[in-house]
């Protein structure tokens, strides 16, 4: 199982969300924020909040202008005081903001209790579900608790996160808390894949190469490795260069598998025996033709 915990804060580095509870009214600060304006995007939010010291929206608003170094001095301390403001008074993003914090211990000391309370307060918000399934896992270094990771895979991936649906293919996959099961592996990985999660569709090729749990679809899997390989999946890339070099499931290309090893070699994949192949087949390619036999008189 991939260890994601690390990265639970990484939707913090994209643009601010949606406004939570936005009123019926423009949402003032909101539209400030999105056209760049913070410190006006600050100053609607400060009078909402003077109005209802509990809007979610506002209090979480101010959080990220504090996350971000947005028209006040960055302060990621701060930014997690308003966050947990706002997820007391019912915000679920800031709650996924705060609870996935205080499960990693950046920004805030770690604490898993507080990290969990908080993760169940974002309700069904996919990614602290899948958090919350990925703690289950690691379960305070003790033995994982399965059954609950895979409660919480199955609630996120049913609202279509990608991460979930890839953990609960790779438990099916692997027969891990659950009965092996190659078809509901496949499914996951098929809707992981459509989603665009490029190790799920490193999976999903090779599950759809062998005909495990799928119809068997040589040609469809080339094209899921493709499109993984272009994302820049080294896996990926490399599979896709071993199939090339030795002509499974595609026409053998030699210089497209030489592409391909390249890319997967300079991100750290090195694969001997493709690397042997390939330096092989090169050598017979140079090698002189023989001389035609001369002509009899």
């Amino acid at each position: 199982m991939r260890a994601r915990l690390a990265l639970a804060l990484a939707l913090l580095a994209s643009p601010a969300p949606a406004a939570e509870s936005t009123p019926p009214a423009a949402d003032l600060a909101f539209g400030a924020y999105q056209r760049g304006d913070f410190v006006a995007a600050r100053g609607e939010a400060e009078k909402r909040l003077a109005a209802n010291p509990k809007d979610a929206a506002a209090l979480t608003l101010i959080g990220r202008l504090y996350l971000d170094g947005q028209g006040v001095a960055r302060d990621r301390a701060q930014a997690m005081q308003w966050f947990r403001r706002a997820a007391d008074a019912g915000g679920r993003d800031a709650a996924y903001f705060f609870g996935a914090a205080a499960l990693t211990g950046r920004d805030i000391a770690k604490d898993h209790a507080l990290a969990r309370a908080y993760l169940e307060k974002a309700q069904d918000h996919p990614a602290a579900l899948e958090l919350l399934g990925e703690a289950s896992l690691e379960n305070d270094g003790k033995e994982p608790d399965f059954a609950r990771a895979i409660g919480y895979f199955r609630r996120a991936a049913q609202l279509d996160n990608s991460d979930a649906a890839y953990a609960l293919a790779l438990l099916y996959k692997t027969g891990r808390g659950v009965a092996a099961d190659p078809a509901e592996a496949a499914n996951w990985l098929r809707k992981a894949s459509e989603a665009g999660h490029t190790a799920a569709m490193v999976e999903f090729a090779i599950m759809e190469f062998n005909g495990v749990g799928v119809t068997r679809d040589r040609a469809d899997a080339v094209k899921l490795l493709r499109r993984a390989a272009t994302a820049g999946n080294i896996v990926a890339q490399n599979r896709l260069a071993r199939l090339l070099a030795e002509g499974l499931g595609v026409e053998k290309n030699h210089s497209e598998a030489m592409l391909w090893n390249s890319r997967a070699k300079a991100a750290g994949l090195v694969d001997d025996k493709l690397d042997a192949l390939l330096a092989a087949a090169t050598a017979a390619a140079q090698k002189p033709a023989p001389a035609a036999p001369a002509a009899t008189k």
